[in-house]
């Protein structure tokens, strides 16, 4: 994030009157009462039906609070109709900036209109606005989630079989990323690999029985992607009935690659019941979508280019500006894959690995 710095007479002059109390006037007690009013900032929740989600929630208010900001909170359960409601709420509670994350990011369009109109700065976590405007996204490079499960599945497949997809929305830009970037890569790189895709509508429920069909139908399937961890534990089950739920040792093991990186994807590759997932940053999307929306109050900008955090912020379209933050392929061993290194499950950097 970049500071910008004061001109030496200004710092020297706000020194002097932290010693003299400026203005003559003020006892130490009347100076604190004038001190600035802390920002208030909206956060829509936008789900609190899967672990990633409510892992997101629980470092808001942490992270909220070493901002120093006074915090709102609403959660749409991923309803675009509960989500307008809410904005209008949170609007009309005195916030001064919002963080939300919209799960139908073309229907959003309105609701983003509104608040510029409003002069209400707006941060969009983990997912980009189809068509509107936004002070930041902040996201991961979600193209390279698919990027990452293709190379892993297609290697231990060594390049030859069948594999599902468990699509989650193609309404959400999250979805299409995942998607197209995972069919593209084996189109390109493993021809020799079916792929069966299948949308959920991140549904766990729905995610289930698909694979279950898909399975029934072909039961030479070798390859699982999950788009999201909303499918981790139909998922495992469906495979167990199956008596396809075997260490990766066994001729009839399925390779499972999930996304998210909660800690029981992490159990589960050092279990040997799925192989690999990406860490989607739940700590990093609250504490850069918060810092973002408060400097986004104070008026500052921001531009293309690497940050100081390891991430990248690019211009997705003229005017809409993107912090892609990491989030690395995790795996037991550690090892590359088709290029692409991954870290072990128990490092210690992966945010699944430090909730208390």
């Amino acid at each position: 994030m970049r500071i910008r710095r004061l001109p030496v007479a200004v710092t020297l002059s706000m020194a002097a009157c932290l010693l003299t109390a400026c203005g003559g006037d003020e006892t130490p007690g009347q100076a604190a009462t004038n001190a600035p009013a802390k920002p208030v900032i909206g956060v829509d929740y936008p789900r609190s039906d899967t672990d990633f989600w409510n892992s997101y929630i629980s470092y808001v208010p942490k992270f909220s609070g070493e901002l120093g900001a006074d915090l709102k909170t609403t959660n749409s359960q991923n309803d675009i109709a509960k989500l307008t409601a809410n904005v209008q709420s949170l609007v009309s509670q005195g916030i001064r900036g919002l963080v939300m994350a919209p799960q139908d990011t073309a229907a959003v369009a309105p609701t983003l209109q509104q608040l510029e109109g409003k002069k209400i700065p707006v941060v969009l976590v983990d997912t980009r606005p189809d068509t509107g405007n936004a002070f930041m996204v902040v996201r991961a490079d979600n193209r390279a989630y698919g990027e990452k499960a293709c190379r892993y599945l297609g290697e231990k497949l060594k390049g030859a079989g069948k594999v599902v997809m468990l699509q989650g929305d193609l309404a959400s830009i999250n979805g299409r990323d995942r998607t197209e970037a995972f069919n593209e890569c084996m189109t390109q790189n493993y021809p020799g690999i079916k792929v069966f895709g299948e949308a959920t509508n991140w549904d766990g429920a729905v995610a289930s029985q698909k694979l279950s069909t898909v399975l029934t139908a072909n039961p030479d399937v070798k390859g699982v992607y999950m788009q999201s961890s909303f499918a981790l534990s139909g998922t495992l089950q469906v495979l167990k009935q199956r008596n396809l739920l075997v260490p990766p040792t066994d001729p009839k093991h399925v390779f499972v690659v999930s996304n998210d990186g909660i800690p029981q994807e992490l159990k589960d590759i050092a279990a040997g019941n799925i192989d690999a997932t990406v860490s989607q940053p739940a700590d990093l999307y609250a504490k850069w979508a918060l810092e973002y929306t408060k400097a986004a109050i104070e008026g500052k900008t921001f531009a293309p280019g690497k940050t100081d955090h390891d991430s990248t912020i690019i211009e997705v379209r003229p005017g809409l500006l993107e912090d892609q933050l990491s989030a690395p392929l995790v795996t037991l061993d550690g090892g590359t894959y088709g290029g692409i290194p991954s870290v072990k499950h128990d490092d210690k950097s992966l945010w699944g690995n430090n909730l208390s």
